[in-house]
């Protein structure tokens, strides 16, 4: 017992501008790291989105810890990836936790950035993810925002009783509401999610499936190419939205946090609804993890706990419409229903988005 609160005592002198080494570190109790985080002060936090808002949802963990947080305005998730890799061999980097979208684990070496493992370490680690969009993250990051492409629908022109669930009942329904369709291919990447499940319906190739090579794309072409007359390709995720909202469209392709921000600040109708088809969209989530050399590891240890708390993850579902990323978490304000989420289909395997959607815009929209 001495020599513990000896050890305790010690790291707790340590200053803010000091690097715990992460044998260090994660061999301290929650208690000891709270107390360490709490002695350095402050944060960075490199996250590439929702800047503005998220400097305003943290006010409250400041409150709660006395820990400064500082979120830099970051121009998109790979610029703040080469910052970190630029920075790996620095003794102290300028970020301390990191965001990352789900999928850039599968380019990535966990370890070689990170501090970790920390799931187990984290209060609620086993209520959270560290698989995410077909990345294992080896317990080095943990799930925080959760994501799912989706549907939107008006339904003043569309009753939920006729929304098309099958593939076969999509194909059916565009080709009786040409045009009322809207979807982008560039700048966001629900439209793309649409692309890449319209390949799967035409193929057959069901999540489950396993597959030596991408099959021939040509009948996805030809699919996309004969239908051109019943979709409207749009500009963005934005534009989709603000023309949809405009009565443009029927229907769009959209994520299901994008049109909830929206619609809880008032720049869209509420009456818009959203849901997952049996055929699938593709959905996932962005991580949080320790950079290795963080000036201020304890403190990026107890932000990423606060932001994956069931707590916190419950007001990202009220506030932003995300899907839960800790199982503990109230979801019931999510726009998607929770038995759509059995649709959910990935990025990745068995059909690979980056195999189908390139090759469809160069062969299809860009012909």
């Amino acid at each position: 017992m001495l020599r513990k609160l000896i050890m305790s005592t010690a790291l707790l002198g340590l200053t803010s501008s000091a690097v715990l080494a992460d044998d260090v570190l994660l061999s301290m109790s929650w208690e000891d790291i709270v107390a360490q985080a709490k002695e350095e002060g402050s944060v960075t936090w490199y996250q590439w989105y929702f800047e503005p808002e998220f400097r305003v949802v943290v006010e409250a963990f400041e409150a709660e810890y006395g820990i400064e947080v500082s979120i830099p305005d970051v121009s998109s998730v790979d610029d703040a990836i080469n910052k970190m890799m630029a920075e790996q061999d620095l003794e102290t980097g300028d970020i301390d936790l990191m965001s990352f979208n789900g999928s850039s684990g599968l380019r990535l070496t966990p370890s070689d950035l990170l501090t970790g493992p920390i799931q187990p370490i984290l209060p609620e680690g086993e209520s959270l993810e560290t698989f995410v969009e077909g990345a294992d993250w080896e317990e080095y990051a943990v799930q925080f925002w959760g994501n799912q492409t989706c549907l939107a629908y008006d339904p003043d022109r569309l009753s939920a009783d006729d929304l098309p669930d099958t593939f076969v009942e999509f194909e059916a329904w565009i080709a009786e509401n040409p045009g009322q369709l809207g979807f982008n291919f560039e700048n966001g990447g629900s439209g793309p999610s649409l692309i890449h499940n319209i390949a799967r319906g035409i193929l057959g190739v069901a999540q489950a499936d396993t597959l030596a090579e991408t099959p021939d794309l040509q009948p996805v072409y030809d699919w996309f190419i004969e239908n051109e007359d019943n979709y409207i390709l749009t500009a963005s995720n934005a534009d989709s939205l603000s023309r949809f909202n405009s009565g443009e469209f029927i229907m769009i392709a959209t994520w299901e946090d994008f049109i909830a921000g929206n619609i809880n600040r008032g720049e869209v109708s509420d009456r818009f609804e959203c849901y997952v088809p049996e055929f699938g969209l593709n959905g996932g989530g962005n991580v949080v993890g320790v950079a290795k050399n963080a000036a201020n590891p304890a403190a990026a240890l107890v932000l990423a706990s606060w932001l994956t708390s069931a707590e916190t993850q419950t007001m990202f579902n009220t506030d932003f419409g995300t899907s839960t990323a800790n199982g503990q978490a109230d979801s019931s304000a999510a726009l998607v229903p929770d038995e759509d989420r059995a649709n959910k289909t990935v990025w990745g395997d068995p059909l690979p988005d980056t195999d189908v959607v390139p090759a469809v815009i160069e062969n299809v929209f860009q012909r």
